[in-house]
């Protein structure tokens, strides 16, 4: 069972990557709605806003850091920049750093975490179908996902090293950016190309979980803030005290268009968990979806 009191948003003083949130939108974004090529080039897609609720039930905690539309998705993007590619995920509302992450070696904002799964392949179990420790979440073989980009406000050593301690068996394919930021509404993860074995191509899939930074996460969590039957002042409400709700808070559904039907899209899936049930298993957990930017 989850534990019923919240801790603190105290984080860590690890030492990591650094950087600095700055107003405005990033530079050199692809135009809306851009499809990438067969080849490399700019993905550009998007989420309804107002679905920060997973399947249609959580609550933000009740701290006033978790400000509306802190974790609403509403537009994902992946910029080839020379050997670099950047991962932009945009929210609702202005990103900010209210536990000073300066102090503990963090990235710049606070309250944001984001992951993105990446099927590289398409291929009938190719790749890994489990989830991250603490999302509760789980991939069908034909969306099975060979690279997860990782966007925590922590430094690299302390991401790093939950990596080793919760993900080891999954640890060769989670990516750890070379930089993380913020800057306006959208939170920057910035890999290099050998990352990810070359730069992104045409086929792949995305998959985009939108979450909260946990300092001080359950032993078995990547640093990602759970979800309870009841919301606390450091807790989303409107799920489960049992390991079977997903600890989603928004994600990409259907053609990722931006489209009202999105909504009741990600609902249903994110309701497909088995309720009621003390020790879930894999198998008792949802799966999500990844969205082929080429099709």
């Amino acid at each position: 069972m989850k534990r019923f009191l919240a801790l603190a948003p105290l984080l860590l003083p690890l030492a990591g990557a650094t950087s600095i949130a700055a107003e405005g939108a990033p530079s050199a974004a692809p135009t809306a709605g851009a499809k990438a090529t067969a080849s490399t080039g700019p993905v550009d897609l998007n989420d309804p806003a107002g679905d920060d609720f997973g399947p249609g039930t959580y609550i933000y905690p009740t701290d006033a850091v978790y400000k509306p539309g802190s974790f609403d998705i509403t537009r994902f993007q992946v910029v080839p920049v020379g050997d670099e590619v950047e991962f932009r995920v945009t929210v609702k509302s202005r990103i900010e750093d209210p536990w000073d992450s300066k102090a503990w070696g963090g990235n710049g904002f606070s309250v944001q975490m984001a992951f993105v799964f990446i099927d590289m392949d398409h291929k009938d179990g190719s790749g890994q179908t489990k989830g991250l420790p603490g999302l509760n979440v789980r991939f069908a073989p034909a969306n099975a996902w060979e690279k997860v980009v990782v966007f925590s406000p922590q430094g690299q050593t302390r991401v790093n090293s939950e990596i080793g301690i919760k993900a080891a068996d999954l640890k060769k394919d989670i990516i750890v950016p070379k930089i993380t930021r913020a800057q306006g509404r959208t939170l920057i993860a910035v890999v290099g190309k050998d990352q990810l074995g070359g730069l992104p191509q045409g086929t792949w899939g995305y998959q985009v979980v939108s979450q909260s930074n946990e300092g001080f996460p359950d032993k078995t969590d990547l640093l990602t803030r759970k979800v309870n039957e009841f919301e606390g002042q450091h807790r989303f409400g409107g799920g489960s005290d049992y390991d079977n709700d997903p600890h989603a808070i928004d994600i990409l559904a259907g053609k990722a268009k931006g489209a009202v039907e999105e909504v009741e899209l990600q609902k249903k899936v994110l309701g497909a968990f088995k309720k009621g049930l003390e020790a879930p298993t894999q198998a008792d957990l949802v799966e999500l979806p990844m969205v082929y930017a080429g099709e």
